[in-house]
């Protein structure tokens, strides 16, 4: 597969992966700063963004599509992959697969283990309810996502992915079938029968509770024994949005 992607900079490899729903654009605030240190790849994941939309949507395959990017891009064994959420998943899954593909990992809010993903019911229920037969603008699409998602910043948040296409009629970017097909697998556990021995960074919000006691002591320790998982107080899942300053020093730290 394809995958759309965004590069600059130069220096050792920081290849970023977004959450669900998201685009590369949700992090090139951060990229851009990255990109005075390092070359920095900022992708959108199959069924993301303008990325290929295709039917399937699982781990083993967004993390297959990655590993084509850095082969393909010549990233080489020094490459930092760092993922959200999602991302996090589709790192944690590339990692443990193919660990001579990077040099250390970073994973921001999320854990290996299942998720019944009911958390994303009534966004799911939102997009699904956009009419595009008769949409005319932002604030409606705006408005019928109200209905289900009473949070502004939330409903902006998933606005990011609405756009005009040349017939003047709008639609979203993500492939929302696709997604709402497979939100099994996107919730899917991640474990692999031998651990990935590199450094491994985990950040987690304060205020989320994506990464919990238990897997802080089992889950994250058992598949990435050379790990360490810090807290950002007063935060909540969009770390990253929410401080970005703490999370650019402990990535840059953290890379060395």
């Amino acid at each position: 597969m394809q995958l759309h992607f965004r590069e600059s900079g130069q220096g050792r490899p920081l290849v970023i992966l977004h959450g669900l729903f998201g685009t590369l654009d949700n992090w090139q605030t951060l990229a851009r700063r990255w990109a005075e240190l390092y070359r920095v790849i900022s992708v959108d994941l199959r069924n993301h963004g303008r990325s290929q939309h295709t039917p399937e949507h699982s781990y083993e395959l967004m993390s297959e599509d990655v590993r084509e990017l850095l082969t393909e891009r010549q990233l080489g064994p020094d490459a930092t992959v760092l993922g959200h959420s999602m991302g996090g998943k589709v790192a944690m899954r590339l990692a443990l697969d193919h660990p001579e593909t990077l040099a250390r990992l970073v994973v921001l809010d999320i854990a290996p283990g299942f998720s019944d993903m009911r958390h994303q019911d009534a966004i799911l229920a939102g997009l699904n309810a956009v009419d595009f037969t008769s949409l005319q603008n932002r604030q409606e699409a705006d408005e019928a996502l109200a209905r289900y998602i009473p949070q502004p910043s939330v409903r902006q948040f998933l606005l990011k992915n609405l756009y005009r296409r040349e017939d003047n009629s709008f639609a979203w970017r993500q492939n929302l079938a696709a997604l709402t097909a497979n939100m099994p697998a996107i919730g899917a556990e991640i474990d692999a029968a031998q651990p990935f021995l590199k450094p491994a960074l985990f950040l987690r919000g304060g205020k989320s509770d994506y990464i919990g006691p238990e897997d802080k002591l089992y889950s994250i320790p058992t598949l990435f024994p050379n790990s360490v998982v810090e807290t950002i107080p007063d935060v909540g899942h969009w770390l990253h949005a929410e401080a970005p300053d703490t999370v650019f020093d402990l990535v840059n730290r953290f890379i060395g």
